[in-house]
């Protein structure tokens, strides 16, 4: 495919991507078939009666909370559409949304059928997750003519790191170094903007290197329910010290899920729930992140090999399926509070990070 059929397709899943966020209803299409969806979270109930739609489709992370999934195999783990599941978008969002589960414990009986299209339900999750929504959709089959319309393949184009380019740099003395340089990153039709901040003075030596995903809470505010911020800065005066480093600031708040759903995901924490769980019951994968725009972005920067400070043996295997050689693991260890104990177990517990 020409790279302008290529941008093409990336500028259609960008615009699809907005009519998601506004509440407009849009097609993906896919090998397997096409779907016209309304998204539950911004759709209005004017909009769905003109969509005329009562079926619904959710992630199979809801799903498996929902106890759905054992009704279908094929249902397990992609996508499940459940037949004339809603009639609203409050009975909708009363299904989607775990933060009504207390208030609406009794769901169901539902009927799961086919989706319609696996390829185009799969996208439809990618691209909710972001769009910063719930991973839930009113959906019907694809009928007459669409005015906003992707396919799967679209998606992809859009998110694929190999589009980002260096788009500015500049000198930036920061706090635990003067001898600091950043780099911005963009692609032509993704709104997200990475940065990278290079520390000394390059030399023959691989840097440390530390992925830090955005955290708006952690980062800015000082939220004592993660340790992002403490982290940042830890990072920041190790890099200092050695001869050079490089911190790469990912857009990927929340593990990917964006800032409004790790809101979420904290409002169930306070119900009980761990971080892992949350995630899931919001219908988002554990791990959302994507490390191939942290390869891009070292190779762009012509750094193939790197000292890596993480406590997540997991960023060590990504990095080097994306052709990065990670030449050593640096640990990364900072003390706890009464706030994010919990928040540091469950990453040591379920999901392997070696505190």
């Amino acid at each position: 495919m020409s790279d302008a059929a290529v941008g093409e397709g990336a500028r259609r899943a960008a615009r699809a991507i907005d009519a998601l966020r506004r509440g407009w209803p849009l097609r993906v299409g896919g090998a397997d078939g096409a779907l016209d969806l309304l998204a539950v979270e911004s759709a209005r109930d004017a909009a769905l009666a003109a969509f005329a739609s009562a079926d619904l489709l959710l992630s199979g992370e809801r799903a498996v909370t929902l106890k759905l999934t054992n009704q279908r195999a094929s249902a397990t783990p992609g996508p499940v559409r459940l037949a004339g599941a809603a009639a609203s978008v409050a009975e909708a969002l009363a299904i989607a949304d775990p933060a009504l589960d207390l208030a609406h414990p009794f769901k169901g009986p539902f009927h799961t059928v086919a989706t319609g299209g696996e390829a185009a339900a799969a996208a439809a999750m990618t691209m909710a997750r972001h769009a910063g929504l719930l991973p839930a959709f009113f959906v019907r089959e694809a009928t007459d003519a669409a005015e906003t319309e992707c396919t799967a393949e679209d998606v992809a184009a859009l998110l694929d790191p190999a589009r980002l380019e260096i788009a500015a740099r500049a000198r930036l003395p920061v706090e635990a170094s003067e001898a600091a340089e950043i780099v911005a990153f963009r692609s032509p039709e993704e709104a997200s903007d990475h940065v990278a901040l290079v520390i000394g003075k390059r030399d023959g030596h691989p840097p440390v290197v530390r992925l830090h995903s955005e955290c708006l809470t952690g980062d800015v505010l000082g939220s004592l329910k993660c340790d992002c911020g403490p982290q940042l800065h830890a990072a920041l005066h190790a890099m200092a010290d050695a001869p050079w480093g490089v911190l790469l600031y990912l857009r990927q708040e929340g593990r990917g899920i964006g800032l409004v759903n790790k809101l979420r995901a904290y409002a169930l924490q306070d119900q009980g729930y761990d971080t892992v769980d949350a995630n899931l019951r919001l219908g988002f994968p554990v791990e959302a992140r994507d490390f191939a725009i942290a390869a891009r972005m070292l190779d762009l920067l012509a750094i193939p090999r790197i000292r890596l400070m993480t406590n997540n043996p997991e960023k060590v295997a990504r990095l080097e399926k994306e052709g990065v050689e990670v030449v050593e693991r640096i640990p990364l260890a900072l003390p706890t509070n009464r706030f994010n104990e919990q928040y540091l177990a469950t990453k040591r517990d379920r999901t392997g990070h070696q505190l």
